[in-house]
């Protein structure tokens, strides 16, 4: 077994042991392993071991990994379609390779990038799935709309077309105790609870790193994104 598929398989664990610690039903959280800048074989390990959905945050590798990945397709990968996730920060003049190559999403914190991304959906695609990103320990260095403004947002990207509004996500700041690391994660509970009560179907949890799964997933999570703990250290980049 690889390390990669080694660690896959404790991160599942991982993941299943606080989901039932949690009370939740298994398979309610899912496993979005951060490939960013690792090279498009580190991914092909992961899918071999039954990863499909894997998360980037820069454009132009993600789409140099996929062409490389879908490249390769017919040399034994498994059955099952990949799920792209965009994590990291949205640039304007990235909206249409995003809108063009991904499935998800996850840092969405602008009405302009949401209308350009619903512009440039390719015709015939399902609607892209949107997270809308949290600035939820309101740090200046941290992309992400404001809580107070959330509600705004939610509705205005609601009605535009080629994207679907899901959820929401944050990164809050680091924090080694277990207990105050839920204290972030349940106020964006919170959050998409309200957006939820104004009948905006906003219920996906996009929270929870390598570090803080196990408080995030107590809190709610129904997407962590995990790459360290999947891929070792991380590359420069």
């Amino acid at each position: 077994m690889s390390a990669i598929a080694s660690n896959l398989q404790a991160v599942l664990l991982r993941i299943g042991s606080a989901t039932r610690a949690a009370g939740r039903p298994e398979g309610a959280v899912r496993l979005i392993a951060v490939s960013k800048t690792f090279p498009a074989l580190a991914v092909q390990e992961a899918i071999a071991s039954g990863q499909r959905a894997f998360g980037e945050n820069y454009v132009r590798e993600a789409v140099e990994k996929m062409t490389l990945i879908d490249s390769s397709a017919g040399a034994g990968r498994p059955e099952g379609a990949l799920e792209w996730h965009m994590i990291g920060p949205i640039q304007s003049n990235k909206t249409r390779a995003i809108a063009e190559r991904f499935d998800w999403v996850h840092s969405v914190d602008r009405l302009e990038i949401a209308k350009r991304l619903g512009q440039q959906r390719p015709p015939g695609r399902p609607p892209l799935n949107l997270c809308l990103q949290v600035n939820i320990s309101g740090e200046a260095s941290k992309s992400g709309v404001a809580p107070e403004q959330l509600s705004d947002l939610a509705r205005a990207v609601s009605d535009l077309p080629g994207v679907r509004l899901r959820g929401l996500m944050a990164i809050p700041s680091p924090e080694p105790d277990p207990a105050r690391q839920r204290v972030s994660f349940a106020a964006l509970k919170r959050l998409s609870d309200a957006l939820c009560d104004l009948g905006l179907k906003a219920d996906e949890l996009s929270m929870g790193m390598s570090s803080d799964l196990e408080a995030a997933i107590l809190e709610g999570a129904t997407m962590v994104r995990i790459g360290t703990a999947i891929f070792g250290a991380r590359h420069a980049g």
